[in-house]
C-alpha cells in the first residue's frame, strides 16, 4: 500500500527515544521528511537526525512543553526550512514515574506540583497544533495525531493528574475533528509498550503486564508507530476524531 507520504513534512514532538523515535523511523522509511523536537537531549536528537538520513531529510528543534515561546519558535523553524508542515504527531509528555506508595494522597498534593503537569501535557500539545494548523488549512491537507494513554480510560494508582491530562486530549481531538479543510485529527492511546524504560524493568513485572492484556503481549514501539503513520497518511481517507488503542485489547 502506498501511504502517500513521500516528501510530506512531518513534525514529531519528543522523538529522541521510545515511541517518538520509532515513529520518526517509520515516516522516514516512507520517504517523509521528519522534524523531531527535544527539550534537553540535544545530542540524542542529532543522533536521531543521522538515523533518519541526515540534514537533507531530517532536522531537530528544541521545544519544551512548558515553554510556549520555544514551541512557537520550533514550529516556525520547521515551516521556514521546509515551507510548511503537513503532519503533527504530538508525542512528547511531561511525566516522571513515582511509586504510588510514595505519593501523597491527591487531596494533600500541592497544586504547584500538579498544575505544571496539566499545562505541559495539555496546553503544550494544543500550542504545537495551533501553530501548525493555519498552514495545513491553507494547503487543504493535514494530519494530526495526539498520543494519549489507556490510563485516561481506566486510571492507575496516583495517576489523577496524568490521567486527566491525557483524557483532555481526547476532547481536544474531538473538537479538531471538525476542522475540515482536508485535515484529520485522531488520538493513539498506547498501553504498556516495550520502550527502553520498560525493558529495564524486572522481566517478571513486564510479563505480568503482558498477561493482563487480552492479546497476551505488550506492544512494541514499532507496533504503535505503524498505527500512527497510517493515521497520518493519505491512505487514511476518513478516520477522524477517533481514539485508537494499541494496548492489545485492554
Amino acid at each position: 500500500m502506498d501511504l502517500g507520504l513521500r516528501d510530506k513534512r512531518v513534525l514529531i514532538t519528543g522523538a529522541t527515544r521510545g515511541i517518538g523515535r520509532a515513529t520518526a523511523k517509520v515516516f522516514a522509511a516512507e520517504g517523509a521528511r521528519v522534524a523531531i523536537t527535544y527539550n534537553s537531549a540535544a545530542d540524542e536528537a542529532e543522533n536521531v537526525v543521522k538515523e533518519l538520513g541526515g540534514p537533507d531529510r531530517a532536522m531537530a528543534v528544541r521545544c519544551g512543553l512548558g515553554d510556549p515561546a520555544s514551541i512557537e519558535a520550533g514550529v516556525k523553524a520547521v515551516e521556514e526550512a521546509w515551507g510548511g508542515i503537513d503532519v503533527v504527531v504530538a508525542n512528547a509528555q511531561s511525566f516522571s514515574w513515582v511509586d504510588p506508595d510514595q505519593l501523597p494522597r491527591f487531596e494533600n498534593l500541592p497544586t504547584d506540583e500538579w498544575f505544571p503537569q496539566l499545562r505541559d501535557n495539555v496546553e503544550g500539545h494544543m500550542l504545537t497544533v495551533r501553530h501548525a494548523l493555519g498552514g495545513m488549512r491553507e494547503r487543504g491537507w493535514g494530519r494530526i495525531v495526539l498520543l494519549s494513554s489507556v490510563t485516561a480510560d481506566h486510571g492507575s494508582p496516583g495517576s489523577e493528574i496524568y490521567s486527566a491530562a491525557k483524557a483532555a486530549l481526547h476532547g481536544f481531538a474531538r473538537g479538531l475533528a471538525w476542522t475540515r479543510d482536508g485535515i484529520l485529527a485522531n488520538v493513539v492511546s498506547p498501553g504498556g509498550t516495550l520502550t527502553e524504560s520498560l525493558q529495564a524493568v524486572d522481566p517478571a513485572i513486564v510479563e505480568k503486564a503482558a498477561q493482563e492484556a487480552p492479546s497476551g503481549k505488550l506492544a512494541t514501539t514499532d507496533d504503535v508507530a505503524r498505527v500512527i503513520v497510517f493515521l497520518c497518511s493519505e491512505a487514511n481517507g476518513n478516520v477522524n476524531g477517533e481514539i485508537v488503542r494499541t494496548a492489545g485489547g485492554r
